[in-house]
């Protein structure tokens, strides 16, 4: 081997040693420099644990019996609504001094007048064809007491023309006393005396029957003079109860046509409003009497008539009246609806607690009516019960989920009939998609 190259391989072994004792004496630095800096650092403080607890509000339920209330809105009218026409032709002579919308007539007082000059005649004719058949039966009862006497003679001078006929024939057959001609002659005498008598005996039998004839035309005449009477009276047309006023198409000089109506009054005595109730609530919780009163009629019992609250639905804090359940008015089948009828009377309506304004027709309105009550129910606030009609409930601090029976929803009250106890915790705070089991903080 040459010399030059023995000489450099103890030199590149010398240079790979030094390089590798450098690099750990680096590494064993910065081992000793990273201890050195480590040992100044404190150590961080323990991080201590909490549970988390869910806030939430409770109310301990107990079983209470609630009563019911049904609410419909419907409108305020009057029970009676009359539209008045006249019943007799003419030209309108007067009209009430207040014949106008809106104003009230008292029963009994003249709306209007028509001509009565045609009718005041035609009653005094009536009035003479009447007396003139009370003569003509006056004087036929007369007249066959009359005839009645005379048909008394007029069979003595039959009989006795008809013995002195026998008598002058059997002295001509027996005896040849007299002529022929004398014997017609009496027999002549008998005949017209058998003739006026039965002409006589004729007019007493028909007197009763003419007398019925002239009392049956007697009859006409006075129902004649009753219409004419009654057509009369007609012309003055009165208000047939204290009414107001809905609309008025008559004026003075106008002329009546019969059957025309010309005014319209409406009786607010009584106001009825007709509300349409869902048949499901219908049938929970109306409450119908027991005793049909038309047991061969399929429809609905009589309601019982209950007190009912009337509010405006403009207004239902300050204007509210009381009023009475009164009947079934119909069953729509399309709506799936009963109607039903409350009544309110004037003094009722004119009355409200602490508004001005009384009911009045066409007022739109919320009516509440009692029902059959509730027992044995929980109430709850209505976010208490969830729409899968589940509740929450606290069992020692922890969260449950129990499902419920809720019997009715009214406003933001649910009435739960099943699937709870009394004493039991239900959560009020509305929760959303809770865990179950989870530790609760009930805030007192």
């Amino acid at each position: 081997m040459p010399p030059e190259k023995t000489e450099k391989k103890p030199k590149r072994l010398f240079n790979v040693f030094f390089r590798i004792g450098v690099c750990l004496g680096v590494l064993l630095l910065g081992v000793f420099g990273m201890s050195k800096l480590a040992s100044f650092k404190k150590p961080p403080a323990e991080a201590k644990t909490e549970i988390h607890r869910l806030r939430v509000d409770t109310v301990v339920v107990k079983p209470q019996a609630v009563p019911v209330f049904i609410s419909g809105y419907g409108q305020a009218r009057p029970l009676n609504v009359v539209a008045l026409a006249p019943e007799v032709s003419g030209r309108v002579t007067a009209v009430h001094p207040r014949l106008e919308t809106g104003e009230v007539i008292a029963a009994g007082d003249v709306l209007f007048e028509v001509d009565p000059i045609n009718y005041q005649v035609a009653l005094k004719q009536t009035r003479a064809a009447v007396a003139r058949w009370q003569s003509t039966i006056a004087r036929l009862k007369k007249q066959s007491v009359i005839d009645k006497e005379r048909l008394k003679t007029l069979r003595r001078n039959k009989d006795l023309a008809q013995a002195e006929f026998k008598r002058i024939r059997t002295l001509f057959e027996s005896d040849s006393v007299g002529t022929r001609s004398g014997v017609e002659r009496a027999e002549q005498a008998f005949n017209a005396a058998t003739d006026h008598a039965d002409q006589m005996a004729q007019a007493v039998a028909l007197y009763p029957i003419r007398i019925k004839e002239a009392q049956s035309s007697l009859a006409s005449a006075r129902a004649g003079n009753s219409l004419s009477k009654v057509n009369l009276a007609r012309c003055r047309v009165t208000a047939p109860f204290t009414g107001r006023i809905k609309s008025v198409n008559i004026e003075k000089g106008q002329f009546a046509v019969p059957g025309q109506p010309v005014l319209t009054l409406a009786d607010d005595s009584v106001l009825e409003i007709r509300v349409p109730l869902d048949s499901r609530d219908a049938r929970k919780w109306l409450d119908f009497d027991d005793t049909r009163t038309h047991v061969d009629t399929a429809w609905f019992s009589r309601l019982k008539q209950q007190p009912c609250t009337v509010l405006w639905t403009e207004d239902k804090k300050g204007h509210h009246w009381q009023g009475k359940l009164h009947r079934v008015v119909k069953f729509d089948p399309q709506t799936r609806t009963v109607t039903v009828a409350i009544r309110v009377d004037a003094r009722s309506a004119a009355s409200t607690s602490s508004g001005t304004l009384p009911l009045v027709e066409g007022m739109f309105c919320e009516v509440r009516i009692p029902g059959r009550p509730l027992e044995n129910v929980y109430r709850l606030p209505r976010q208490a019960v969830s729409f899968e009609n589940t509740v929450y409930l606290s069992v020692n601090d922890r969260l449950r989920t129990r499902p419920v029976e809720v019997a009715r929803v009214e406003g933001e009250s649910v009435y739960v009939s099943g699937g709870l106890k009394p004493g039991d915790r239900v959560i009020t705070t509305r929760l959303i998609d809770p865990l179950e089991n989870t530790l609760l903080k009930i805030d007192d």
